[in-house]
């Protein structure tokens, strides 16, 4: 009675420690994003007591950019251009697949945690040798030249209860990428809608740099045919009849060159929103617009603004958990196994009480010599995670340089638009001046050359920097992060939702391949 009782006070001391478990390796803290303090305020916001031109940030009591920040340029056919990627880029796509292939990978994990059941029915038929002697004194009777028949149903039950964490680390990491594929999918969108819109005003700039050079070639053929009447009338010499012919020719070679660069932004432009270049066309619209006000808010939010922010601090927890991992090598493992079912040589028995058969029993096994292996294995992860840090903060830092530059060309390029503005009418008034003494005979054909020269350099600086200043907006949103926040990322729990056939086809209206 006493050693059965001790038996039972094992058993359940065991049980106890097997449900109870522990989790080995280092708990996970988000390391501090820079070794400096993040500064209060960004360095190329310029000072309110400053004259830095037209161009200002948003003021902290405007709101927030949400999750359509390009509606802020209030563009119809911007916003119609965008609301088409959403739905049909196949590079948005390919990430949300991978986010969902990222999700079932923490299924697969959590399985761990459950014993496994099999079942394995099996039917034989066998004879022995009819050469086959019995055994010397055992008195059994004859089996040799027999047929025997048997059949069997065995059910078989094992369990590795995680003692040390190794499944629910795993599970955990799986979880840290599935949120890490979800902050990738968030920056494949930014990426393709940032630069959807920089080639929308990238076409619309050349479309402005296309009526600068119309114009042009129009007032270069009056320009002609004013100097071939000259010419005819014996009032001015040939040299100013073909310097005249020269300047429109180099005019429309010019407007004509303008069409390779907005052919290729219009084609990358129909790939973005899936269509194929042969069949997607935008109208011909010069950029007229100017840079809107970009709400900036503090530096401290970017690190939470910023999908790649958020997917390098997700990334650093997956390495974290491999540690945990790595170490819950060294200690014991513990397998519980189990088998039971029904055996008989006859299928009428086969399901009665006297056919059964059972067997239970654990196993503990352990690596006692390894030659380091283990150990090696912990200092490769801790070097990864070390790696991942480093990684984290540069990301960071790249972040807030960025932010910096795009700030510095729209501050820098605010202020010179207005001089390349003064710079065109000055241009403009040159040219008048020009006409004016060489139609009176005063002056050569060559100061107009030079004058129309060079207003129309002049005119393409001015609509280049117009381009510059809108790409350079979006390019400052897209370094703010665009609308997204990390409160969007998925919770571990709900990227640990199983992942249904609907999840899978939910994108676009995607269809699942045909399963076998």
């Amino acid at each position: 009675m006493l050693q059965q009782r001790l038996e039972q006070l094992a058993i359940s001391t065991a049980s106890a420690i097997l449900l109870a478990g522990c989790m080995v390796g280092p708990k996970y803290h988000t390391p501090p994003a820079t070794l400096q303090p993040v500064p209060l305020a960004y360095k190329e916001i310029p000072p309110q007591s400053q004259d830095s031109g037209p161009w200002h940030p948003a003021q902290p009591s405007d709101a927030m950019l949400h999750g359509k920040w390009w509606e802020i340029y209030n563009d119809p056919e911007l916003n119609s251009l965008e609301d088409q990627l959403d739905i049909n880029n196949e590079n948005i796509k390919q990430a949300y697949e991978n986010f969902m292939a990222a999700r079932t990978l923490i299924t697969q994990a959590r399985s761990q945690l459950y014993p496994t059941v099999g079942v394995a029915p099996q039917y034989q038929k066998s004879r022995s040798s009819g050469n086959l002697k019995n055994t010397i004194g055992t008195g059994a009777g004859t089996t040799s030249g027999q047929t025997s028949t048997l059949y069997t149903i065995p059910f078989e039950v094992s369990w590795e209860p995680d003692l040390w964490g190794r499944v629910r680390n795993t599970i955990r990491e799986n979880q840290y990428n599935a949120q890490l594929s979800a902050a990738d999918l968030e920056n494949v969108r930014l990426t393709a809608h940032a630069n959807l819109a920089v080639y929308f005003f990238e076409l619309r700039g050349q479309d402005a740099l296309q009526r600068i050079l119309d114009d042009t070639v129009e007032a270069d053929k009056k320009s002609l045919e004013l100097t071939r009447a000259r010419f005819e009338t014996g009032i001015d010499d040939q040299i100013s009849l073909v310097q005249a012919e020269n300047a429109l020719e180099n005019a429309q070679s010019a407007a004509t060159n303008l069409g390779i660069a907005r052919a290729q932004f219009e084609h990358a432009m129909a790939v973005l929103i899936g269509s194929a270049p042969s069949g997607f066309s935008m109208p011909v619209k010069p950029l007229a617009a100017s840079a809107p006000p970009v709400p900036l808010g503090v530096p401290s939010q970017l690190l939470e603004r910023r999908p790649d922010v958020a997917a390098s601090e997700r990334n650093m927890a997956a390495a974290n958990a491999e540690i945990g991992i790595a170490t819950a090598a060294f200690y014991p493992s513990v397998t519980l196994s189990a088998s039971a079912g029904f055996e008989s040589s006859s299928i009428k028995n086969l399901m009665t009480w006297p056919s059964r058969f059972w067997s239970v029993g654990p196993g503990v096994s352990e690596t006692i010599f390894d030659a380091g292996l283990r150990r090696a294995t912990v200092n490769q992860f801790v070097a990864v995670y070390n790696a991942d840090v480093a990684g984290y903060r540069q990301t960071v830092l790249t972040a807030f340089q960025q932010v910096e530059d795009n700030l510095a060309a729209e501050r820098i390029l605010s202020r010179q638009l207005e001089q390349q503005q003064l710079a065109v009418q000055s241009a403009q008034q040159y040219l008048d001046l020009a006409n004016a003494r060489y139609e009176t005979g005063v002056d050569q054909y060559l100061n107009v050359l030079v004058a129309q020269t060079t207003l129309l350099s002049d005119q393409e600086q001015l609509a280049s920097l117009r381009t510059q200043s809108m790409t350079a907006s979006v390019q400052l949103i897209q370094a703010l992060g665009g609308g997204w926040d990390v409160s969007q990322l998925p919770t571990p729990s709900q990227v640990s939702q199983k992942v249904s056939k609907t999840d899978i086809q939910s994108i676009n209206h995607v269809e699942s391949p045909t399963q076998p």
